[in-house]
């Protein structure tokens, strides 16, 4: 399985969540498999898709928010698994896929392909899964802040560009909250 199956699969337990979405390949194969009003595809900042999840969660405590992230982007930001954790809030799941490669710039390795990242999120205190072990839907609804490891291949599906602007995006995006 590589990350456009594991995207099709987060996108089967989706129902109106707002989906964060990580740069790159990881945005263009969501909007391709799904576009939709309530997915915010990041453009730029790498790393990044965590802090805005968990601002987003925070300021919309009544909607369940969805992170889809990386390896790559969760090792640039590490210190966002401590955030979030001191934080915890209850509406939050974050999917990292970790597919032991920098997609989006050439499936160069990561260092994650030879860690558990479930098990580090569990060491700073987030309740964790792999992603074969749990019903997804019922992780997003539960009332609790959850991280869950998605392991798949590299490797970059065909994806079209995102037809739309950065600002676009914004907007749409805010338009639903």
């Amino acid at each position: 399985m590589q990350r456009r199956d594991a995207i099709k699969k987060i996108m089967d337990s989706i129902e109106n969540e707002l989906i964060i979405c990580n740069i790159g390949f990881p945005s263009r194969e969501l909007y391709d498999i799904h576009d939709r009003d309530e997915n915010f595809y990041m453009i730029g900042s790498m790393g990044l898709a965590s802090s805005i999840g968990l601002g987003l969660a925070l300021a919309k405590p009544d909607k369940d928010i969805v992170v889809i992230d990386g390896d790559g982007a969760l090792l640039m930001n590490m210190g966002s698994l401590v955030t979030i954790n001191a934080c915890k809030p209850r509406n939050l799941t974050w999917i990292v896929i970790n597919n032991g490669a920098y997609g989006s710039t050439g499936n160069q390795e990561t260092y994650a392909k030879d860690l558990n990242l479930s098990e580090i999120a569990s060491s700073v205190g987030l309740k964790s899964y792999k992603f074969e072990e749990t019903d997804l839907k019922e992780i997003i609804s539960d009332d609790e802040c959850n991280f869950v490891e998605f392991n798949c291949k590299p490797g970059n599906s065909i994806a079209p560009i995102i037809e739309k602007t950065p600002e676009s995006i914004k907007k749409r995006f805010m338009a639903i909250l």
